[in-house]
């Protein structure tokens, strides 16, 4: 069986809850009320988007960067 390696971020909403998105499929978003919950969700979310989506049609993740910004305090 092909495996897919994908890129997946997460976040924490003001509610304390797992946002998770995978960049690489348009609107692939889910969240939990724990880490795993959330990745268990978007492994669903990404399941679905995969009948519907071409490996070769995805979005190319270049990758994650860290900017620095003043803050006008």
């Amino acid at each position: 069986m092909e495996k897919l390696h994908l890129p997946i971020i997460i976040d924490v909403d003001e509610d304390g809850y797992y946002i998770v998105s995978c960049p690489v499929f348009k609107g692939c978003h889910s969240y939990g009320e724990t880490i795993d919950e959330a990745l268990e969700n978007i492994k669903e979310v990404i399941e679905m988007c995969l009948e519907e989506t071409k490996v070769e049609e995805l979005n190319k993740f270049v990758g994650f960067r860290e900017m620095e910004v003043a803050l006008n305090a």
